[in-house]
């Protein structure tokens, strides 16, 4: 057995609960940047980089800067991946942390409509571009870091901590941004507080620095080094070797429409009158904080889970469960029940959901290999993750105020989407048995099922305390 793992598995020191620790700290400090942009292009930013005699157009135009960051997100793909597969994993990690946290605190000192004019808008948007350019690398690298420093037969549990990461990543900015949303005067909030979370960022670079900068590049990006085998062009192999697979990301990628389908699609149309719904906003502003907190809890069970019996099956049973729970939790504001559609929406997004959001992190660079592993998976996911930034306006224009049958319509498109998801898992090989040298390979033969369970036994007894084991 020893002889096996020699071969199949990279040599030297495997820094698993570091390099966790790392990808989840750096993906929630990320995430955190990311998404208070998206609470100010809300709350504040229509009033203050977007004046205009019509409301309307300036929240438009303000919730347009939001989406400008998911337009550049393939382009990071591009450069970022190349630059994770070349320079190696830790590299792109702290230069996405630096391009994120030095944009993002640069939002907070950006001067307002009502000094420098048209120039407000101009530095927000290419602040938003450079925030999307540098989260296209984060997941990706993240991944593929905590997979090459995960032991064999756990990997699947180590890397959805970097989602896990994400998620805390938004309930941290919710916790930092709401209550001074809310208990600060309105002056003094539209005047200087909505900056400070801004200004906080600065401790993202900090703490992301001293964390990552202790992580030890991953033995089997250092192997390819050693060997001299780190290619030169890798976007151009992965298209070339791993095209099908890359395909099969973006096709999965696309149940980000959950989340669009319960905080955006399904916010507007709760609370907007032209709806006709009526909820009151303060019931949206939480939906998203619940179903994260459930979300963090629920994670690490469902990548342990996908290490028992392997990365497709969650996939492929949260996509088509949430698919369905679509409909209910649109029929649950169609009917006025706010109980009911908080409580579909907590098991749609923060449980159902997570058979997928937590095995990604896996499964994704474990189709791809050591050579093209970060830029394969960024290109495709974020190509992905783009189509549905798209959808909220999609399901606008074929359910207007106004339509008939909301939820039937909009839940149909949703099971649509889901049921691709589920088909591109369908079709992929499975992965959770196949060594770390071994990944990318589609002739490559997993491990028998009892040597398997034995080696993952073994990595679970050498990962428990000294105490525990006596």
């Amino acid at each position: 057995m020893a002889t096996l793992l020699m071969e199949h598995e990279p040599h030297g020191v495997h820094q698993t609960k570091k390099a966790a620790a790392s990808g989840w700290i750096g993906s929630a400090l990320e995430y955190y940047d990311f998404f208070i942009y998206a609470t100010a292009a809300s709350l504040i930013f229509p009033q203050i980089f977007f004046p205009s005699s019509d409301p309307t157009v300036a929240i438009v135009a303000s919730l347009a800067t939001y989406g400008v960051g998911y337009v550049a997100r393939p382009i990071g793909a591009f450069v970022l991946g190349h630059w994770g597969d070349t320079h190696g994993r830790k590299t792109v990690l702290i230069l996405c942390m630096f391009l994120m946290g030095f944009s993002t605190m640069a939002v907070g000192l950006l001067p307002t409509y009502q000094q420098v004019g048209i120039l407000a808008p101009v530095l927000l948007v290419i602040l938003r571009l450079i925030q999307g350019f540098a989260v296209a690398g984060e997941i990706s690298g993240a991944s593929s870091m905590i997979l090459e420093h995960a032991p064999f037969g756990r990997r699947g549990f180590y890397a959805s901590f970097t989602l896990q990461g994400v998620q805390a990543g938004q309930i941290l900015a919710a916790a930092v941004f709401l209550p001074l949303a809310h208990y600060m005067p309105e002056q003094a909030f539209n005047s200087w507080g909505w900056r400070i979370p801004f200004l906080l960022s600065f401790v993202v670079i900090v703490a992301g620095y001293i964390i990552r900068r202790e992580v030890a590049e991953t033995p089997a990006f250092a192997e390819e080094s050693e060997h001299g085998e780190v290619p030169k062009a890798p976007i151009v192999e992965a298209f070339r070797s791993s095209w099908q697979d890359m395909l099969r990301v973006v096709c999965m990628a696309l149940m980000n429409v959950i989340p669009v389908v319960t905080s955006i699609f399904g916010a507007a149309y709760a609370v907007q009158a032209a709806y006709g719904i009526g909820f009151h906003k303060d019931v949206y502003l939480w939906i998203p904080i619940l179903g994260n907190i459930v979300a963090v809890v629920v994670i690490p069970y469902v990548g342990n889970l996908s290490d028992l019996i392997g990365r497709r099956p969650p996939i492929i049973v949260g996509a088509l469960a949430s698919g369905l729970l679509s409909f209910f939790y649109l029929y649950a504001i169609s009917i006025h029940n706010v109980p009911l559609a908080i409580v579909v929406s907590l098991l749609m997004w923060g449980i159902v959901y997570q058979g997928y959001n937590a095995v990604f992190p896996s499964f994704y660079p474990e189709l791809f290999s050591t050579r093209t592993r970060v830029s394969a998976m960024a290109i495709a996911q974020n190509v992905g993750t783009t189509i549905t930034a798209l959808l909220p306006a999609l399901f606008a224009a074929v359910a207007p105020p106004g339509s008939t049958n909301i939820p039937l319509t909009i839940g149909m498109l949703t099971f649509g989407v889901t049921l691709i998801a589920a088909a591109a898992a369908w079709s992929a090989r499975e992965t959770y048995r196949v060594h770390m040298n071994d990944l990318g390979h589609p002739d490559a033969v997993p491990v028998g099922k009892k040597e398997y369970d034995a080696m993952r036994a073994q990595s679970l007894a050498q990962a428990r305390p000294a105490h525990r084991q006596a």
